[in-house]
């Protein structure tokens, strides 16, 4: 789509065939250029982010919530909360941290088998080292389903309420204030002034809404086991907290029913079935299940 931005040509800087030639050119004869070329590498990550602005699951779904210029998510929106718990624990899994216990002799389903800590190294973000801390120090183990109510809040029993991880999307925005993309404001609300964050750095959240567009639209593989994990669960996750449809806004009709056919098609899969394939995780796939049993 023309109205999509562009990528950036100075985020990824790759030296030219004259720096090239030149630096041919000064070293001897018969030495040999072990050093590979940038511009032959490939990307490690496609979004054209820098390291400094690359952002974690739960920072680009609570972004494609933000409205631009209010600065906060809907006020309607319910769904958001145990989505960036959802994230949280994909995130954990796609680092090496967590995984699921061995399915066993009786083949248990992803929902009932347990969250395993894989390694308790800090990640380097607050929330996912307190989540991480949660989980590994929890015995016995507890679910995907469980964990995701248990991070949110959502249990009736108070002995467990220290599990719920408070003020996560203010702590996001922080996150994102700090790495450029949103701005700290405050505004009245008649009877309180509330903390906003306005969108600063709209290249950013236009560079994400169009991987999500273009992984369901020019990039669509049909087949969830040749798409990017991350990219796969980001779909996923933004459909469970509400914001998938903010990327699609900018669409045209066709382009937008085309776009949610293929959602709808990701939805409908089987995630027992889709984690017993090659190279599937399969913790992805039980936060899958417990937001689309």
């Amino acid at each position: 789509m023309t109205s999509l931005v562009q990528r950036s040509s100075g985020l990824v800087q790759r030296r030219t065939e004259a720096s090239r030639n030149a630096a041919d050119k000064d070293r001897p004869s018969g030495e040999e250029d072990h050093e590979p070329r940038r511009g032959d590498e490939q990307d490690e990550d496609d979004t054209g982010d820098s390291k400094e602005t690359r952002l974690t699951l739960m920072e680009e779904v609570l972004l494609l919530g933000l409205k631009d210029r209010e600065g906060y998510t809907s006020f309607w929106n319910d769904c958001i909360s145990s989505g960036l718990r959802g994230c949280m624990l994909i995130e954990l899994a796609l680092r090496g941290r967590l995984q699921l216990e061995a399915c066993g002799m009786r083949r248990k389903g992803l929902l009932a088998r347990k969250v395993i800590c894989k390694s308790d190294a800090p990640t380097g973000d607050v929330l996912l080292d307190e989540a991480l801390k949660h989980i590994k120090d929890t015995q016995p183990p507890e679910s995907v389903q469980s964990w995701i109510e248990l991070l949110s809040g959502e249990t009736w029993n108070p002995l467990k309420l220290h599990y719920q991880l408070r003020n996560v999307r203010e702590r996001l925005a922080k996150n994102l204030v700090e790495k450029g993309v949103l701005t700290t404001e405050k505004q009245n609300f008649l009877l309180f002034d509330m903390t906003t964050h306005p969108l600063t750095n709209n290249n950013i959240k236009q560079r994400l809404i169009k991987r999500v567009q273009e992984a369901v639209l020019d990039k669509w593989v049909n087949d969830p086991q040749r798409m990017d994990k991350r990219l796969l669960a980001l779909i996923f996750l933004a459909h469970s907290s509400d914001v998938l449809e903010n990327a699609f806004a900018p669409l045209l009709d066709d382009q937008y029913d085309l776009a949610m056919k293929r959602v709808r098609q990701l939805l409908e899969l089987e995630p027992e079935g889709e984690s017993l394939k090659a190279n599937a995780n399969e913790l992805l796939w039980a936060v899958v299940a417990a937001f689309t049993k």
